[in-house]
C-alpha cells in the first residue's frame, strides 16, 4: 500500500491508495491494451477509403505533383471531388489524392471567389475553383482569410 498526504492550512488528510495495475485486472500489459484500444477504434474493413485512395492513386499530390516517402503520408489527404464524403466509390473515381497545403487552397480558394463575387475580372474568375457542393470556408486558413477578406472589404 501506498501512503499519501495533503494538506492545507485547515489541516491534513491522510489518504492510503493501493496502486492499480493493468496488468492486475486483466493480466495483459499496457502494451497489450493500447494496441487493443487502437484496433477498436479503426474504422471497419471497406470504410477506411483513405487507404484505398492511396493504393490507388500513390502517394502523389494531385495539384502540385509532390511525391511523398511512406514516412511522410500523414501529409496527404483525401480530397472528394464531388465534396461529398459518403461518396467512395471502391474505384476510386470520387477522390483525388492532396498534399495538406493544396487541399486547404482548394477550400479556400472558394472563400475567395464569394469575396470576389462580380467584381473579380474574368481571367481571376477562371482561375478560382469551384466546388458549390462542398460548405465554402471549412479549413482554418479559409476562416482566417475570411476574417482578413472582411476587415480590408471596401464599403
Amino acid at each position: 500500500m501506498k501512503k499519501v498526504t495533503f494538506s492545507s492550512k485547515w489541516g491534513s488528510v491522510n489518504v492510503q491508495k493501493k496502486p492499480v495495475s493493468p496488468s492486475a485486472e486483466t493480466g495483459k500489459s499496457a502494451e497489450e491494451l493500447v494496441r487493443e484500444m487502437k484496433k477498436s477504434q479503426k474504422s471497419p474493413s471497406g470504410e477506411d477509403y483513405r487507404e484505398k485512395s492511396l493504393a490507388i492513386n500513390g502517394l502523389v499530390c494531385a495539384r502540385c505533383g509532390r511525391e511523398f516517402a511512406e514516412s511522410k503520408r500523414q501529409l496527404l489527404t483525401v480530397h472528394h471531388k464531388d465534396g461529398d464524403h459518403h461518396n467512395n466509390p471502391a474505384d476510386g473515381s470520387n477522390w483525388e489524392n492532396l498534399c495538406v497545403y493544396c487541399h486547404e487552397d482548394v477550400h479556400s480558394r472558394g472563400v475567395l471567389a464569394e469575396y470576389l463575387g462580380d467584381n473579380a475580372h474574368g481571367k481571376e474568375v477562371s482561375l478560382v475553383y469551384d466546388d458549390s457542393q462542398v460548405a465554402v470556408g471549412s479549413g482554418l486558413l479559409a476562416e482566417k482569410l475570411k476574417k482578413a477578406l472582411q476587415k480590408n472589404k471596401p464599403e
